[in-house]
This record gives structure tokens, C-alpha cells and sequence, in this order.
């Protein structure tokens, strides 16, 4: 798979911007850091109850 950088905009309100910004603090992440950690786990809760996601 192509690992190449992509960037997307994720709207949400401030109040929830704040919280998640210090939940990655305590986590010692970026905000990035911590959305891609978070994704990637849902990813593979998916695969494992879907089974494997292919891509072409």
C-alpha cells in the first residue's frame, strides 16, 4: 500500500477540540498523533469483527 501523507479537515466544536487536545497531551501525542492512533484502532476492531479490509 502507498504510504503517502494525506490531509483531510475534521470539523468539531471547540469544547470537544479543547478535551481531545488535552487527552492527547496526557498521552504525550500531537493531536495528529493521537487521531491516528485512534483510527488505526478502530480499523482493526472492524477487521477483526468484518474480517480484513482489501484494497486495490
Amino acid at each position: 500500500m502507498d504510504e503517502k501523507i494525506i490531509k483531510f479537515t475534521f470539523r468539531t466544536s471547540k469544547d470537544t477540540s479543547q478535551r481531545f487536545r488535552y487527552v492527547a497531551d496526557y498521552n504525550a501525542r500531537s493531536a495528529n498523533r493521537e487521531l491516528e492512533v485512534i483510527v488505526k484502532r478502530h480499523i482493526a476492531e472492524f477487521e477483526k469483527k468484518h474480517g480484513p479490509i482489501v484494497l486495490e
